[in-house]
């Protein structure tokens, strides 16, 4: 691959993907899992292929590590982001579309850090819409183009998978970032009625982009070759990197990888337990003492058959010792990975602070995930900076990321207790509403005044008439 090749990978991303090419399967489900293969569940030793395929088409997957990413980042916003008061009111407005699809700060941090965690980090582009003049192209854009437009900074984010390379400056010590490269896919109408995808690389230096698309010459080699370029009122990319275990600047390792690990085991394990499960549960009729080749075995709806003298038949069946075998291990490796889960809870004592932080949280201890929640509140104030700066305005304010990291919260365990205690009037209806919200057993969206009077119109409870 050329060194002018856009699409050229750096071997940072390549040692990062061997970790994703487990990560994404478990985080896609069980047809992803089935689609990944030999990669996670290696053919037996003289399997047909006929046999492995339907052995692959009957095996689930036991979604501990997409479980267990869903359930902290949960924690994670258990309480709504707060956008502080020096916040200017047009970024404020902002948040509400942030990404310009709908998706409020709230669901849109949600899903960015959703993939930080599942994959160690996650990338954010403060974009503005690429604005052509009305008239002339060779006129400058006007406030009236832009209005027109609806112009307005959002945010693009941009999954690791599609990090392609980079390339960073020293500035006295200081990291500065003077390209960045990714995958994209657009969308282009064809015909009628018909889309149609299209990938395609965009590269980012300050104070410009240009995309490259792929092309085919007449010897019917393909090539990258740009596409657009434009220009950028920035002179730095405004790109936002959110680490959930870092190991260098742009790079990570998931933070749950021996989770990653122990779920694909569980997976090989359980189609393992599931094979041997079918095979004991057809027992084999075996027969003996008959050397009369001319008899045969009629199996129908008969309730006896005839044997010859001393000719003996009986079913044969599994002892089932290497079931109850095989189940112990997967319920070992359950436990395994509630552990291995659990490890973002455990708290560590917090050793860099300022004096300020020292002064008043003396030897503080911070979980890996409250952490985590810190570094998300510092990715979104990055990213509210650069909205200002695409707005002219000075500052963008900050935000506030509260969550519950508390080692005693368990939802599974806590909701029925609440529900005693409602019941027992030992807690209000409402107080029960917004904890069953902080676990999300209920949506978010919801409010607390529109459910109760809706609860009201609906009239007592099926039982209590």
């Amino acid at each position: 691959m050329s060194s002018d090749d856009p699409s050229k990978t750096l071997p940072a991303v390549d040692a990062m993907r061997e970790d994703w090419a487990i990560v994404d399967p478990l985080m896609g489900g069980t047809r992803a899992m089935r689609a990944a293969g030999e990669q996670l569940l290696p053919k037996w030793p003289k399997e047909e292929g006929e046999d492995y395929r339907k052995r692959i088409s009957l095996s689930t997957l036991f979604p501990a590590y997409r479980e267990t990413v869903k359930n902290n980042t949960g924690r994670v916003f258990a309480e709504p982001i707060v956008l502080g008061d020096d916040v200017p009111p047009a970024l404020v407005e902002l948040t509400e579309d942030f990404d310009r699809q709908g998706n409020n700060l709230q669901v849109w941090g949600k899903s960015f850090f959703t993939q930080a965690l599942s994959h160690g980090l996650c990338h954010a582009l403060a974009d503005y819409p690429n604005i052509k003049p009305s008239g002339d192209t060779e006129q400058l854009v006007t406030l009236a183009d832009a209005q027109a437009a609806k112009a307005r900074p959002y945010a693009v984010m941009i999954r690791p998978q599609q990090v392609l390379g980079w390339r960073v400056s020293n500035n006295g010590g200081e990291h500065v970032l003077t390209q960045f490269r990714y995958m994209e896919s657009v969308e282009e109408e064809e015909g009628a009625f018909g889309i149609k995808c299209i990938d395609q690389i965009r590269v980012l230096t300050p104070g410009a982009w240009q995309t490259y698309r792929e092309q085919t010459d007449a010897n019917g080699v393909k090539t990258w070759a740009l596409y657009e370029e434009g220009a950028t009122s920035l002179d730095h990319i405004a790109l936002t990197t959110l680490y959930t275990d870092r190991t260098g600047f742009m790079t990570a390792k998931p933070p749950l990888l021996e989770l990653a690990y122990l779920n694909a085991k569980h997976w090989q394990s359980q189609s393992d337990q599931d094979n041997i499960l079918h095979v004991a549960r057809v027992p084999m009729l075996a027969i003996s003492g008959i050397d009369d080749d001319t008899w045969e075995l009629k199996v129908g709806t008969a309730s006896a058959t005839k044997l010859p003298t001393n000719g003996k038949m009986e079913w044969v069946e599994h002892t089932g010792a290497s079931i109850e075998a095989g189940r112990t291990s997967l319920a070992d490796l359950e436990d395994q990975m509630r552990v291995a889960g659990a490890k973002l809870l455990q708290k560590d004592k917090q050793a860099v602070k300022t004096a300020t932080q020292a002064e008043e949280e003396a030897a503080q201890e911070l979980s890996p995930l409250q952490t985590m929640a810190s570094g998300l509140e510092d990715a979104l104030d990055q990213i509210l900076q650069h909205f200002a700066e695409l707005s002219g305005l000075p500052e963008g304010g900050h935000v506030q990321v509260s969550g519950n990291f508390e080692t005693d919260f368990i939802p599974e365990v806590s909701i029925p207790a609440l529900i005693q205690l409602s019941l027992a009037s030992k807690i209000s209806d409402q107080t029960l509403f917004s904890e069953l919200q902080r676990r999300n057993v209920v949506s978010q969206d919801l409010d607390w005044a529109e459910e109760s009077a809706k609860i009201a119109e609906q009239g007592p409870a099926l039982g209590t008439l």
